[in-house]
């Protein structure tokens, strides 16, 4: 695969992509331009889908907002379908993974708010510190461009390899410049890597595909991005232009309320952190 089309699909290894409808079919006259119709939603079903659905059941009628999710297991589809029109705004990535995707693709898709963090963490069942891994072990990371650059630099900042100064957010394997573990740095779908610990002796893992396994970002990893300064913050993300439809603003004031900051605290403790001032 071309690294510069390597934007994620967590479904291709079982040959078929499942797209599942959270809360209703809807209608095609809700989308692509009908500001007085159900606002439609694409997101991943954890944790964007749960702080979606808490919103739906608690805030959005006081708020006046009509909006149906639907829930993408992977990366790729939901930007394209709010690209298509079939989505009026999504909720799953960052804005390095959005920047990434609109230059691939040709799409002019933007950021409204900041909602939260779902820390990228490392998982290993061999070591309980990413300092401790041994020479030549295998390290699994994600292999979508910006995933990839994110859980290198991640590596980087705990000491166990060196990137080139200009790595930045897109940083590839050719981009280490210091290995002194010789560590193998094993590239596999987001969706994979979870069941990958198995196999390999450290994994760095997507928040969402973590908690999609059962595994606590807090508790089950042994080292956790921190919220600050940190670009990769979850955003709701419309086609440019869409900015200002009313009922995308109430989405977004609603996803940045005290409640919903309240719900991610208590839901997640600590395993998803909500962006401050939120």
């Amino acid at each position: 695969m071309q690294r510069s089309t390597k934007l994620v699909s967590a479904v291709v290894a079982a040959g078929a992509l499942l797209t599942l409808s959270a809360c209703g079919s809807g209608s095609d006259e809700s989308r692509g331009g009908d500001r007085n119709g159900t606002l439609v939603v694409g997101a991943t079903p954890v944790p964007a889908g749960e702080v979606l659905a808490y919103i739906q059941k608690d805030l959005a009628k006081k708020e006046g907002l009509d909006f149906e999710v639907k829930e993408f297991t992977d990366y790729v589809l939901p930007n394209t379908a709010l690209d298509e029109g079939s989505l009026d705004a999504n909720l799953y990535q960052n804005a390095p993974f959005l920047e990434d995707f609109n230059k691939s693709k040709g799409t002019d898709l933007t950021s409204v708010t900041g909602v939260y963090l779902p820390p990228m963490g490392v998982y290993s069942k061999k070591t309980k510190d990413v300092s401790s891994l041994k020479e030549g072990a295998v390290v699994a990371v994600p292999n979508d461009t910006t995933n990839e650059g994110r859980a290198l630099q991640l590596l980087a900042s705990q000491g166990v390899i060196e990137l080139k100064k200009d790595a930045g957010t897109t940083a590839s394997p050719a981009d280490i410049t210091s290995n002194p573990k010789k560590l193998v740095i094993k590239e596999l779908e987001p969706a994979q890597l979870p069941r990958s610990l198995e196999d390999v002796d450290a994994a760095v893992i997507n928040n969402n595909f973590a908690l999609d396994a059962g595994l606590s970002p807090k508790e089950d990893s042994t080292y956790l991005e921190s919220v600050e300064n940190n670009p990769y913050v979850n955003i709701l993300a419309v086609k440019k232009g869409d900015e200002s439809d009313p009922r995308v603003e109430k989405l977004a004031k609603l996803l940045t309320s005290p409640e919903v900051k309240k719900f991610i605290e208590e839901k997640y403790k600590g395993s998803v952190l909500p962006v401050e001032g939120s």
